[in-house]
């Protein structure tokens, strides 16, 4: 297997600086297509959110696309689609991050664009009440008006944590949001918008020297602040088994979410590998454990998912983080043989283990998925990014596959004796909205 992963190996290079004014910078060249990708990574998400204030690192992402210093309202966009490129930005539990994908003349243009409004972004108070209105309705539509909107990622935390970073709503509650003032906008910029804070990864059609040198002209000016200590979210293990029930009026069909606490993303990944590949083997594809037993076999499900991460990402978050089992079920099928099923095919894993042949099968899933991610420019940089961020090493991202395909079966049956039924949190969604 060793031999195998070693030519998964992504062998991209790598180069980085640093500016005095502290913003850590990777370049990572790729001169095969005539494209380039720049990403800015702030280490802030919704874990840094002080209490009252949820919901701000997605707030303040909305707010970082109504104009800054020399940038007029809109104009960021017109700039980039100008150039035919693609622009976003996203809010994660650990950091937020904002792109751009354009043809490598127009790389400049990017540079520019993210140092001005890392340097001075529109924080006015029409701006901020504005784009509370816009995340408001972006609640609506997906949370409170939608099916299962909020199971069970904004659900589930509430009873599988303790600390406030872990289990607070990162949407955001409308009193939260709509009593943040200006003032409270700009001490979260100052505090974790600082140069210091941020990774500036640029990836594609580049040359090093020469990206160095615009780098240099238009971050280098960008004020120094000091940077807060990243927040420490790990939690000790649970010891007991913490159940809940919510209700949807709006679902057709009742659903339950388990979750185990996972070995720490960052400080122990060699562990932390055999619980992906894992949660891979027991519900992705139709000859997946959970898949055979809960929808095909004993039919008990209509639908079944197991993921590592919050947002499904298992090598983007540090500690703490779970494992979840999400399932969807008839009405009929009373939800403690759906637990006891899911239980009992973990239980399969932890005693008899796997073979090596089905361990590949979900090795070659997991390892085709990362570098499919890693064909495009944009991908590639993205995962860079996230790596140097959150890993501390952007190179991590070119070699995961080639990690998860040294995993043994040993340790994802390790992993799976980490699943104990003793200390899962469980969320039971009923569906109370009757016939409609």
């Amino acid at each position: 297997m060793t031999a195998v992963g070693a030519d998964l190996t992504l062998r991209h290079p790598v180069e980085r600086l640093s500016l005095d004014n502290g913003l850590r910078v990777v370049l990572a060249p790729d001169r095969s297509v005539p494209v380039v990708a720049v990403t800015v990574f702030y280490d802030v998400g919704m874990r840094n959110e002080p209490e009252g204030r949820t919901g701000f690192a997605h707030l303040f992402e909305h707010v970082m696309f109504q104009g800054s210093a020399h940038v007029p309202k809109m104009e960021h966009a017109r700039l980039v689609q100008a150039a035919g490129g693609t622009f976003n930005g996203s809010t994660h539990q650990d950091y937020t991050n904002y792109y751009e994908a354009l043809p490598a003349e127009a790389l400049e243009r990017a540079l520019f664009l993210e140092a001005d409004r890392m340097a001075a972004p529109a924080i006015t108070e029409e701006n901020l009440r504005n784009q509370i209105d816009v995340v408001k309705e972006e609640i609506r539509v997906n949370v409170l008006n939608r099916p299962y909107g909020a199971f069970p990622w904004l659900q589930l935390p509430q009873i599988a944590f303790e600390s406030f970073a872990n289990t607070h709503d990162g949407y955001g509650s409308f009193v939260d949001l709509e009593s943040s003032t200006v003032a409270d906008a700009t001490d979260f910029f100052s505090r974790y918008y600082a140069p210091g804070n941020a990774v500036l990864c640029i990836g594609g059609d580049l040359d090093v020297a020469q990206t160095e040198r615009l780098v240099r002209r238009w971050f280098g000016p960008v004020e120094a602040r000091d940077v807060p200590p990243t927040p420490h979210t790990g939690e000790p293990s649970p010891t007991t088994v913490r159940r809940d029930v919510v209700e949807d009026r709006l679902a057709p069909a009742p659903a339950v979410a388990l979750g185990w606490r996972v070995p720490d993303p960052v400080g122990d990944l060699d562990t932390y590998l055999g619980t992906v590949l894992l949660a891979e083997l027991l519900s992705e594809g139709d000859a997946s454990r959970l898949e055979r037993r809960l929808v095909h076999d004993d039919r008990l499900a209509v639908a079944q998912s197991s993921y590592v991460g919050l947002f499904g990402d298992p090598f983007d978050v540090r500690d703490a983080t779970l494992l979840t089992t999400q399932v969807h079920h008839p009405a009929a099928v009373p939800v403690d043989d759906v637990l006891a099923a899911v239980h009992d095919e973990i239980g399969r894993v932890a005693g008899e283990g796997v073979t090596a042949e089905e361990l590949a099968r979900v090795q070659a899933r997991a390892g085709a998925q990362l570098l499919r991610q890693a064909d495009s420019v944009l991908g590639r940089t993205l995962a860079f990014g996230a790596a140097e961020l959150v890993h501390g090493r952007a190179e991590l991202a070119g070699e995961l596959a080639a990690r998860l395909a040294a995993v043994t079966p040993d340790q994802v049956q390790a992993a799976a004796r980490g699943l104990d039924p003793g200390t899962a949190a469980v969320l039971e969604l009923r569906a109370t909205g009757g016939a409609r």
